[in-house]
């Protein structure tokens, strides 16, 4: 395989990742956001029967998300196979 093909699949997978990261980092902020201040988010959204239940799940979802882009992004700058596979 020519170096070149690699190297644009680790930009690739480094770019894929980073995107996942900013992903669940942003689920995550909406997840505090409803937590935190939940007449806020009700002016928007007018269910409130799982609101806190959904906060929490927002929460959890967007920091395993982040998690798992950080370690992607590590382990495709490292070319880690253990990082890449978690």
């Amino acid at each position: 395989v020519p170096m070149g093909v690699l190297s644009c699949v680790k930009y690739l997978m480094f770019v894929f990742n980073v995107l996942v990261f900013a992903g669940g980092t942003c689920l995550a902020g909406v997840g505090v956001w409803v937590a935190v201040d939940p007449a806020g988010f009700q002016d928007i959204v007018a269910a409130k029967a799982v609101l806190s239940a959904g906060a929490y799940l927002l929460l959890a979802v967007g920091i395993a998300l982040a998690l798992l882009g950080f370690l992607g992004c590590c382990g495709a700058l490292r070319r880690s196979r253990p990082l890449l596979l978690l």
